[in-house]
């Protein structure tokens, strides 16, 4: 620690570092220059196709692809087989793209297992690919591609492909000297160089571009970079001129001058977000530079050949031996390590190592940061430099520093002390050479936790992925619940072991953990061809929602629906039913449907309403007449459109009624047969609608139509009871208003109903007259009714007094409401005076 300022290379008003990360595990033997290399970004694995094809290489034996952790241990290996691959790529969530020369690009995960394919379209295919960049924006990860034709074409996101031909550069079909791919407004452009010319392609047309600020002399453009955030442009011409500006090529930070003018075999940023400084590596074979502001610059000789990957804070570089990470130093880092550095950061390092010494200096060193004020600051700052420190030895002594300082602070608050030791120690773990995530405490922040729990499960390291998220304390459906969730899922693809032992050892491990889908884990076991183990996972899943989908997928048709039922669920059954309705045969369906009767039932309720043909059927196989003789008449009214149609399918119903022995229903069916033809005949003569009426409608209208003889004839023929049919003649006659017909008839016999209806009718119909016909004819005891009927109070008086009933004297007496009408009330009062007296 006291020659931690060694490695430290100073650049105008910061310096830069470079450290080692790991010492490589692997032991290859073939230049980086004789393979396709592919890194991922944060701490990502490394891909190399060993002995790939090249016309200019030509190699008799298969190319090899390895997969490599950031420290050098081998993840897996394949054999190539497919088509030539021109270029490597890793997508952001950690999948392999291998872009073969007709455009067709594979994808494989960290262990070569194949995942999918797409290609880059015709024009692609039949030009072959000249020159392809793999890039990324935000979330997602693109291609673009230079055919051998010279033009681009390329996608945004590989996952939702949506292929774009760029237009054409003007002028004779020149290859590119160099160019990239920028984003500007969340559209991805190409910037192209063609010699000294700039075109910028967007989705309509080409643009001739001209970099501001760069000087007319600086030559042919011969590299590209952009920032690992795509905010910032580096431009590498043949006069050795380095022109750094930024994307939205509006605006130049600086220019560097270097006497190599070869073309680079690399160029990165090596930037920090919030840092003012601006510097570039560029690497040639044998040399490394870091180019900033002016003439400032910092060399490396490199004594192998090194590999370069642009990091948000940094860059690292890949050697057959070592893995480092070049970064500009932090301020805090800076002010604290610095030699003869007074920043209070320094000085409360320095004070703790007194006290550790026992030495009185402490107390001095102390006091002087605390004249100051700067006691917070300090121990902000020992946090802060923690997090940037590779090595857990200056790790501890920065925290150190700082929880000694804080317990000279009266009121602090150690979130921010408790949070970086929480992160530290997660970033140590990851950063062992046997898991080999080399992350720094920006990557770290910028990636964040959920998505690092993602690349840990990817790796198939779960209790490392387990042990991370008790130690930050994550909500399980986050955290263990969604690590263990994978770690099943791998655990079904483990094929040595019985379905038995998997499913109990699952099931152990997981138990009632909240936020795990056991449907999930099986519907892997399903597509890994173990169905067996599947269906005693799903055992275990208490949602049959989503139990009863996976069970239809493994062609499970009597558990699913077995399954739904228990449900309670009627769209589950519902669903069950209708696949085994298009898998089964009819009689196989039929069969298992009766082996579940509240399947069938639900089923006959869907016929009733969509299927009646089938329903029919289910009732024959049960012969079930009773409802096959509903099933009947509700074809009768429902499907059939003639008469005769009607009349065959209600004779069918009265066979089956009587078949189910129930006399009631088929009489009944039989009336409405013989009312159907009736009203059938009636029709066709009176030229009227008369079919559907109730036998009760169909008399009132054939009375109202002058038809007396046929009313007459229906009511003895349909035995109506008489009560019913003289209310239905009064009313009809009375609408009608027939009044001598309706005199008749009340005189044709007794009247079964009483004669007050007449009254009422009479009156309904405003005809006093007639009312008045069959007030004498009313009972004494209704007399009064039919008086106040007609508006004669006088002679309901008189019969409320002849009657003697003093409620009745009441009623009339409230309708006195008229001076005439007082003779009457005083004629009431007397006789109610009269019954008080007796």
């Amino acid at each position: 620690m006291d020659f931690c300022t060694a490695n430290w290379y100073p650049m105008g008003d910061v310096y830069y570092r470079k450290f080692d990360l790991y010492q490589m595990e692997w032991n290859i033997k073939e230049d980086f220059k004789d393979c396709l290399v592919a890194v991922g970004p944060y701490g990502g694995s490394i891909a190399l196709m060993k002995n790939f094809l090249t016309k200019e290489k030509p190699s008799s034996s298969r190319p090899v692809l390895e997969i490599y952790s950031a420290s050098g241990i081998l993840f897996s290996t394949i054999q190539w087989k497919s088509g030539q691959v021109v270029h490597l790529g890793w997508t952001v969530s950690e999948d392999l793209l291998c872009i073969q020369e007709d455009g067709t690009v594979l994808i494989y995960d960290i262990f070569c297992v194949f995942k999918r394919c797409f290609s880059m379209g015709n024009e692609v295919k039949q030009n072959h690919i000249l020159e392809t960049k793999v890039f990324h924006s935000e979330y997602r990860t693109g291609v673009a591609i230079l055919t051998g034709a010279l033009k681009f074409t390329l996608t945004s996101n590989i996952e939702e492909l949506k292929l774009r031909r760029m237009p054409e550069i003007p002028g004779p079909k020149v290859t590119p000297s160099c160019w990239t791919v920028l984003f500007q407004d969340r559209m991805t452009l190409i910037l192209v160089a063609i010699g000294k010319d700039l075109y910028l392609l967007d989705d309509t047309i080409c643009s001739v571009i001209t970099l501001p600020g760069m000087s007319p002399l600086s030559g042919a453009c011969l590299h590209m970079s952009v920032s690992f955030h795509n905010k910032y442009l580096a431009v590498f011409t043949d006069c050795g001129s380095i022109w750094m500006g930024t994307s939205s090529l509006k605006e130049k930070c600086c220019e560097f001058t270097s006497d190599v003018r070869q073309v680079p075999k690399q160029m990165a940023w090596c930037i920090r977000p919030r840092s003012k400084q601006f510097a570039v590596v560029v690497r040639w074979d044998k040399l490394m530079l870091i180019a900033g502001r002016g003439n400032e610059s910092i060399l490396f000789p490199l004594d192998e050949e090194t590999f370069m990957v642009s990091e948000l804070d940094g860059v690292r570089l890949i050697s057959h031996s070592t893995h480092e990470f070049l970064h500009e130093i932090p301020k805090a880092t800076e002010e604290i390590f610095k030699i003869a550095s007074m920043a209070p950061g320094a000085l409360l390092m320095e004070a703790q190592k007194e006290y550790e010494k026992e030495s009185q200096k402490a107390d001095d060193y102390l006091r002087e940061i605390k004249d100051q004020n700067l006691l917070p600051v300090a121990v902000a700052k020992c946090i802060e430099a923690s997090g940037y420190e590779h090595s857990s030895e200056i790790q501890k002594s920065l925290l150190k520093a700082a929880s000694f300082g804080k317990c000279f602070l009266d009121s602090y608050s150690p979130s921010e002390f408790v949070n970086m030791c929480h992160d530290l120690r997660v970033l140590n773990a990851i950063n062992h050479y046997q898991i080999g995530i080399p992350l720094s405490i920006m990557q770290y922040k910028q990636l964040t936790v959920p998505i690092l729990l993602d690349r840990l499960v990817l790796r198939r390291l779960y209790p490392l992925a387990v042990k991370i998220c008790e130690h930050l304390k994550l909500p399980e459906f986050q955290g263990v619940s969604r690590t263990l969730a994978h770690w099943a899922c791998y655990k079904v693809q483990q094929k040595e072991k019985s379905d038995e032992e998997v499913a109990q050892a699952i099931n152990q491990k997981l138990g009632d953990t909240t936020g795990i889908s056991y449907a999930e884990i099986a519907s892997k076991a399903c597509d890994c061809g173990r169905t067996e183990l599947a269906i005693k996972l799903l055992e275990y899943e208490p949602k049959s929602e989503d139990q009863v989908p996976l069970l239809l997928k493994m062609k499970r048709s009597n558990l699913a629906l077995g399954k739904a039922i228990e449900s309670g669920d009627t769209d589950l059954v519902y669903t069950v039913v209708s696949y085994m309705k298009h898998e089964f045969n009819r009689r196989d369906f039929f069969m298992t449907l009766q082996n579940h009767p509240i399947a069938l039932s639900l089923y006959r309720q869907f016929c009733k309403h969509q299927e009646p043909e089938t329903l029919k059927d289910l009732y024959t196989q049960d012969d079930n007449h009773q409802e096959l003789g509903n099933f009947h008449v509700r074809s009768s009214y429902y499907t059939e459109k003639s008469v005769e149609g009607r009349v065959a399918e209600l004779q069918n119903a009265v066979d089956e009624y009587y078949k189910a022995k129930n006399d009631l229903a088929a009489k009944v069916t039989e009336d409405q047969i013989k009312l159907l033809r009736i009203q059938r005949l009636i029709q066709e003569k009176m030229d009227k609608p008369y079919l559907d009426y109730s036998l009760h409608d169909t008399i009132y209208n054939l009375i109202l139509d002058g038809m007396q003889k046929k009313a007459e004839q229906l009511y003895k023929e349909f035995k109506i009871p008489d009560k019913r049919y003289w209310w239905l003649k009064i009313s009809a006659l009375s609408e009608k208003e027939d009044w001598e017909e309706l005199e008749n008839f009340s005189k044709s016999k007794k009247s079964p109903i009483g004669y007050l209806p007449f009254v009422e009718m009479c009156m309904k119909y405003h005809n006093k007259f007639e009312a008045k016909k069959y007030t004498a004819r009313v009972t004494p005891e209704l007399r009064v009714k039919a008086f106040l009927f007609v508006g004669d109070l006088d002679q309901a008086a008189e019969a409320a007094i002849e009657h003697k009933n003093e409620n009745e004297m009441n009623t009339v007496l409230s309708k006195c409401t008229s001076v005439t009408d007082a003779f009457v009330a005083e004629k009431i009062e007397r006789a109610k005076a009269q019954l008080l007296k007796k």
